[in-house]
Formats: structure tokens, sequence, C-alpha cells
């Protein structure tokens, strides 16, 4: 189950692949046609400049090409991916595989990295999922971060206070750097199982093994310990050092706008394995697969947590609009007064970084905003159906909140039709068909 069955797959269905000829450069170049396609084809680019390296990008760029890859659909995907989340299945081990093919000594100049906008400060990697054995040896742990080249050997990796910083700080409290793995060009399922963010302890491979239906095979790396995907492109041996910091950013995050300047963690680089022919993956930061890779497994844990407050919820869209981070659209079937409002604590509740939720009827497509807006026009009264939460904690991207102690103002609007009037009231007019 590779980057390139996947490519195969995709090729074979009109409008869904974009292969570019001409010669670009990864400067800019590439980065400003991936912007231009947005949330449309895959894009091929088979001559790179200054690279034999081909780079592809948009595997995730629309809902549907994610649901193509996870055996799923727009309604089956919270449960696909709740249960693989909930039931690992762990992946088969081989003594070799084709990101095996060859192995070079540390040199990141041979990567066609991409500079992307005017004020990045270098190349940034950001397909890159971040494998690491946990220092006690009992786990692994996969998650998706970018990283900023700095020369042939050294990278500076953004980490958040999640599980891979957990592993960071366990590390530097027995002295020693993480060893890690980063992969590069795998099979969408296995980027979505990276994303999928199960509790502490549990291998996101794993996940991905089970979206592939137990298909996901490993290597281990020569000169880490680190099991990671036999098919993909390119893999990166490194230890994040215990003690080393430089500055990293700006960098353009889920927002479009350029995140902070940070002293962020070295990666020192120890060995480089790969294919023959390597496809060198590449995500538009702040795009639509960025926003979706990010979004979709939070839109799934959405939906289960709000199936616990109310008894039917058609559906959950954390919006692009909103980044696929803050604005949330909820679909449900009212069956009593206070469900819409029971929706809005659930999705709250069950989303941190959430800072504003419309709850609407089932009725209402939550994936057109005109109708989402339509029903805050005709079934919301702001002295009646709205839910003010002041100082929640939210989310170290908006740059409106306060992100010195991440606290927001959270608001949810409830866009049900009024359980005490008559919902004839509500009804959209119809024309008989002939």
């Amino acid at each position: 189950m590779s980057l390139r069955l996947f490519l195969d797959s995709e090729s074979a269905i009109p409008g869904e692949m974009l292969v570019e000829e001409k010669e670009r450069s990864p400067m800019y170049d590439i980065p400003a046609l991936m912007k231009r396609h947005d949330n449309g084809p895959v894009l091929v680019f088979n001559k790179v400049k200054g690279s034999s390296f081909k780079i592809v990008s948009g595997l995730c760029g629309t809902r549907n090409r994610i649901f193509r890859a996870i055996g799923a659909d727009s309604q089956t995907y919270y449960s696909r991916i709740i249960d693989a989340t909930n039931h690992p299945v762990p992946p088969i081990l081989e003594e070799s595989g084709p990101v095996t093919e060859v192995r070079e000594k540390p040199d990141l100049m041979k990567l066609p990295v991409l500079t992307h906008y005017e004020k990045d400060p270098g190349p940034y990697i950001t397909s890159g999922i971040v494998v690491a054995r946990s220092p006690d040896g009992k786990f692994q742990n996969a998650s998706m971060h970018r990283l900023l080249v700095l020369d042939r050997d050294h990278m500076a990796i953004r980490i958040v206070p999640r599980h891979l910083y957990a592993l960071h700080q366990e590390a530097k409290k027995q002295g020693k750097d993480l060893q890690v793995a980063i992969s590069i060009g795998n099979h969408p399922a296995v980027t979505v199982g990276a994303n999928s963010g199960p509790k502490f302890g549990v291998d996101e491979l794993g996940v991905a093994n089970a979206l592939l239906g137990g298909e996901l095979k490993l290597v281990r790396c020569k000169h880490v310990d680190v099991k990671v995907p036999a098919e993909s492109e390119i893999v990166i041996e490194a230890v994040i050092k215990k003690d080393k910091l430089v500055d990293e950013g700006p960098f353009v995050d889920l927002t479009g706008t350029y995140d902070i300047v940070r002293k962020q963690p070295i990666v020192e680089v120890v060995g480089i394995m790969r294919r023959k022919d390597p496809i060198y993956q590449a995500i538009l930061p702040g795009g639509s697969e960025h926003k979706l890779l990010m979004g979709l497994p939070k839109e799934a844990r959405m939906y289960d947590g709000i199936t616990k407050a109310v008894p039917e919820v058609r559906g959950v869209r954390l919006t692009l609009g909103g980044s696929c981070w803050f604005h949330a659209a909820v679909s449900i079937r009212k069956q009593a007064e206070g469900d819409g409002k029971n929706a809005l604590l659930a999705a709250f509740g069950s989303n941190p970084s959430v800072k504003h939720v419309v709850v609407v009827d089932e009725d209402i497509n939550i994936d057109d905003v005109n109708e989402v807006e339509w029903a805050l026009a005709t079934r919301f009264q702001g002295d009646e159906d709205m839910i003010k939460i002041r100082k929640a904690r939210g989310s170290t991207l908006d740059p409106s909140s306060d992100q010195e102690k991440i606290l927001t103002t959270k608001i949810g609007f409830d866009a049900t039709i009024p359980w005490n009037k008559a919902k004839e009231k509500f009804e959209k007019a119809k024309m008989p068909e002939k």
C-alpha cells in the first residue's frame, strides 16, 4: 500500500491528476503552482530544477480523495477513523523493502525541499512523518511536524506540547538524544493515521495499518532503533538533540498567516535511505491539504463526542474558511428543546481548538456555507440561541487570542428550528417536478 499505487489509482480518474513536464524550481515556483491548484488535482512535477527526484503534492487535497484512500465516504469516515484509532493493528515487520534500496550518508541538499513563501527562513519539509521510539523502548509514536533545513545534516523541528514533546522531554531527563526517523512519501492512509491523535502510547502506524486493512509493512532503520513504513519513498534517520536549540520560523501555518519565531530543537541527521528513483512528497503550508489532514481526524473525534450528547448527529465539518481548525458546522436531527445547545457544548468539549460552532437541522447542507448562513439568518436569535464561553483554552494558532496564556472566547450558535414554533414556517419552498 504505497504512494505509487495510490497515484496509479488516481490517474485513472478523469480530472484527478495534473502532470507538469516543464522544469520547475523548488524555490517559490512549484509552491506557486500548488497554490494555484489548491483543493484540486494531484500535482506531479516530473522535472525539478537541481534534482533528479520527482515531486508530488495534493494527495490529500480534497475530502473525496482522502475518503478513497481510507475506503470510506462522507458518512462513514467518522466511524472508519474512530474504529482504527480505538483498534490499531500492529504492522508486519519485514527484513527489507523498497525504501531500503539505497542507503546514503547524510546530505539534505540532495532532496528537492521547497521554499514556499517570501518570509520563509529557508526550505521546509512539510510532509515528514516523524516516528520516534520511547526512551524505555516500549512503544513508537508517529506524528507530523514541520522541519526547517539548516544545512546538509541539520534541521530545526517545531514540537508542540504533545506526544513527541513528551518523549523528547523524557529523553532529556535521561541525558539522551531522542532517536527518530522521518518518513517522506507515503500512502495517504498512513498520513491520516499519523494525524489521528490516539492516546499516548498508541502507535499511530497501527492506526494507519487498520485503515489499510492490515497491509502496512515496516522495516528497521540502520542507524536508529525505529521502524518505518517499508514503502516510503525517503526516510531520514536522525536524533533530536537534547540540549541544542535554534530559531525556527516564521512559518505559514493553517491560518495562512506567519507563525512566530521560537527556539526549537535541532535535528541531527545520521543517515538516509530511499528508493532508487524516489518521489518527494510536498504539502503546501496553509493549503487545503494541510487543513484537511489536520481537520478530518478532529471531525471524527467531535462526531464521536457529540453523539454521546444528542440522539442523532448527521454530520460534522471543520470548514476550510475556518482553517479546518477554528470553525465547525454540526448537523443534528433535533428531538427536543435544548438538543442544539447540548450539541454545542459537546462540540467544544471534544475539540479544545474550535472557536465558533454552528448547529443546524438535518435539512441544512453543512458543506454549503450559503445554507449554513441561511439557517443563521432565519432560525437564530442572538439573545436566546447563543452560548458564550470566556477565557477558555484555545489554540496557539489564533493570532487574535491571548497567545501567551492560550485563552480565547468561544461562541456557539444554535441555528436549529425553535421548538415552540411551527416547523412549516421554516421549510424551504419547493417546485413540483414534471
